[in-house]
């Protein structure tokens, strides 16, 4: 009969030789980061995104493993990114008639804000005496990963650098977004999941629905726009100033 310690090695000398390795410890890491989230309240420090990141981080210390090696296991929920995108459809269907009185200020609020937090980075990146390379890298952090990565590639930027960079401004957006809305009293869900959903995509708006379903609605639509936007103005801008 095989004791405990004997079949966690069993178990542990499968999964390491398996893909599934990296979407099981995903797993297990997010459901411990949301169980310490619920416990302490559901503090926007302890976002269960910034917890499971670290231990993470931790475990492919510890124990040697490749980032490629994890990634073939964790690849099975990078892949469900895009169905949990269009997801966000069924929530924004409830705000249609909204919808249909606010696309203006909408628009403006989405062509402003990507042109703000574009040159806005930029700029830091410049005075910090970053280089050319990093500052591109930097000029799309605050949309969805994917589409980040595709224009950072495009504009001569490092697409990897750019990934940490959108997961970075995700977090610190989830986490002190609801503080900030707070400090400027602005009560308005629409007007809170719009400035989450521009300014801190995928992350933000998970956070958002947490908050309300409204917000989290408005905060998907925003974010949706900001990345077809920024598909397109981000380049553009880019030239004008002169780094293209």
């Amino acid at each position: 009969m095989m004791t405990d310690s004997s079949q966690l090695t069993t178990l542990w000398v499968y999964l390491s030789a398996s893909p599934l390795l990296g979407l099981t410890v995903t797993l297990l890491a997010y459901g411990l980061a949301y169980r310490v989230y619920e416990l302490a309240g559901m503090r926007a420090i302890l976002h269960p995104v910034v917890i499971a990141v670290v231990v993470l981080i931790a475990f492919l210390q510890m124990t040697g493993i490749s980032y490629a090696r994890y990634f073939e296991g964790a690849q099975f929920v990078h892949f469900l990114l895009g169905p949990a995108t269009v997801a966000l459809a069924v929530p924004l269907y409830h705000q249609l008639d909204k919808l249909r009185r606010l696309w203006m200020p909408i628009t403006v609020a989405t062509l402003v804000g990507v042109s703000v937090g574009t040159l806005s980075s930029i700029g830091i990146a410049w005075l910090s005496g970053a280089d050319l390379q990093t500052q591109l890298s930097l000029a799309p952090k605050s949309v969805t990963a994917p589409v980040a990565m595709g224009i950072s590639e495009k504009i001569g930027g490092l697409p990897s650098l750019t990934a940490v960079l959108v997961v970075a401004t995700g977090i610190i957006g989830a986490v002190i977004g609801g503080a900030l809305f707070a400090l400027l009293r602005i009560r308005d869900d629409d007007v809170k999941g719009i400035a989450m959903g521009i300014t801190a995509h995928g992350i933000g708006t998970a956070r958002a629905f947490q908050m309300s379903r409204e917000m989290g609605a408005f905060s998907g639509l925003a974010m949706a726009l900001s990345a077809l936007t920024s598909a397109v103005l981000v380049p553009a801008l880019l030239r004008l100033i002169g780094l293209l």
